[in-house]
């Protein structure tokens, strides 16, 4: 395999005559950010990094302490699909953020995951996650959206008029080296998704918001809109991102035991038993919006109790069914987390999830093996099966209570979230609504 280093970039510049490079990193949000530099400046800025204003990021410098540094990270760089009316050809990096004085700077998302991943790599582990992007395409980003079609789920043509956006945006991906695993129409319509092939966590993290962008690229590209929004359509299906993750140890899958009757070793039970106990904690971070807990309501293949299963999709976490001599494919799958999130940091939060019900030895309870939402509540209650926060608010103060998600996230990083999330909540909460409007104004 191809190293990708401070070398090898500049050859390949030289040789594909790459002529300006955009430098990606991203803020708090999961938005990205980018700025480009010439051909001229890449040496420089490979060896010393590049400075700017971090004041205008959300979530990074405050004005005082606002001089930031962008440091390219040469393993990710790619060439940027091509214009008719592009001048030059153009290749990307996406940056590590530096303080002044070289150290890392703490908010940075990429920082926060690299710095999860060194807590699974110093017992041995490297974590593996595999997402499923789910997103619509609509006609324009106006309002109400129109959509595109009234396919289903794996609908083909001619109900599916969108399957060459999507061929479109698989090419494009794999000529910039990110891998996809398959692509379909989903449930609801003009409903997508795109499933990007596993790999380890900071190389996907990096692949989604390549992956969101170039989604929306193409759709602008022809005269689309596509939009990663949670529950964009009332009484459909919404986006969900389900992340398939798992823990190897060398080139073995340590959530596999060929002796257990689900094929799940004590380290998987204990890994999943993590993620249900903190699950309510990090939702604030794999679901950040107030539109996320539209989609997290009974009746639309999206979870809202704290419960995992073999099969069934309507749990919190679902185990695929082992398939023989398929061992390196055992998972475990989070099906709460939605495409708006950031991935850095929602990765992060995962995977500390995990390894707290690892290393803290968490008992796992029972899988569920009945729909849980024909139980009644008393059922669930003696089963010992919580319930994910139930908006935004909700999700706030469950969040701001958990020292375990500041550990995870840091502190300055994590007290700028809440802040963040604090004010997208009073804007939400006393913003008068369409629904308020046609309720109640003709009887009020």
């Amino acid at each position: 395999m191809q190293i990708k280093n401070k070398e090898w970039v500049l050859e390949e510049v030289k040789m594909r005559k790459v002529e300006f490079i955009r430098l990606w990193f991203t803020d708090i949000l999961g938005f990205l950010k980018s700025f480009a530099i010439t051909v001229e400046g890449l040496e420089a800025a490979l060896e010393e990094g590049v400075g700017f204003d971090g004041s205008s990021i959300e979530g990074f410098a405050r004005i005082e302490e606002s001089d930031m540094i962008a440091m390219p990270d040469p393993s990710t760089f790619s060439l940027m699909p091509s214009s008719s009316n592009q001048l030059g050809v153009m290749a990307k990096m996406f940056c590590d953020i530096l303080k002044p004085d070289g150290n890392p700077y703490a908010e940075d998302p990429r920082y926060v995951l690299k710095k999860n991943l060194k807590r699974a790599s110093d017992i041995g582990y490297t974590f593996y996650v595999g997402p499923e992007l789910e997103y619509f395409y609509f006609q324009s980003s106006q309002v109400p959206p129109q959509g595109l079609d009234k396919g289903g789920y794996f609908d083909l043509t001619p109900r599916d008029v969108a399957s060459d956006f999507r061929r479109e945006t698989v090419l494009t991906l794999k000529n910039m080296n990110i891998e996809v695993e398959c692509s379909h129409h989903e449930v609801a319509p003009s409903q997508h998704e795109i499933d990007l092939k596993y790999t380890d966590a900071l190389n996907m993290a990096d692949n989604t918001m390549t992956a969101r962008l170039m989604i929306k690229e193409i759709a602008l590209k022809n005269n689309l809109y596509a939009t990663f929004m949670p529950k964009p359509l009332f009484g459909e299906n919404g986006s969900g991102m389900h992340i398939h993750q798992s823990l190897f140890k060398d080139k073995a899958n340590v959530f596999f035991d060929s002796q257990d009757e689900w094929h799940l070793s004590k380290i998987a039970k204990r890994y999943i038993a993590g993620l249900l106990r903190h699950a309510s904690e990090f939702t604030l971070i794999t679901n950040q919006w107030v539109n996320s807990y539209k989609r997290l309501v009974p009746g639309y293949e999206a979870p809202t109790y704290l419960s995992w299963a073999l099969k069934n999709r309507s749990d919190l976490i679902r185990v695929p069914l082992y398939k023989p001599d398929k061992e390196t494919a055992t998972r475990v799958e989070l099906r709460s987390p939605d495409p708006a999130c950031n991935p850095y940091l929602s990765f992060a939060v995962t995977l500390s999830a995990g390894l707290e019900g690892i290393e803290k030895e968490y008992d796992i309870v029972e899988p569920v093996k009945t729909n849980v939402y024909k139980m009644s509540g008393e059922e669930r209650k003696k089963k010992g099966i919580g319930q994910l926060p139930e908006n935004l608010w909700q999700a706030i103060k469950v969040a701001e209570e958990s020292v375990w998600l500041k550990e995870t996230l840091g502190e300055p990083l994590f007290f700028k979230l809440i802040e963040n999330k604090r004010i997208e909540w009073e804007n939400y909460r006393s913003r008068v609504t369409s629904y308020e409007l046609e309720q109640y104004l003709p009887i009020l």
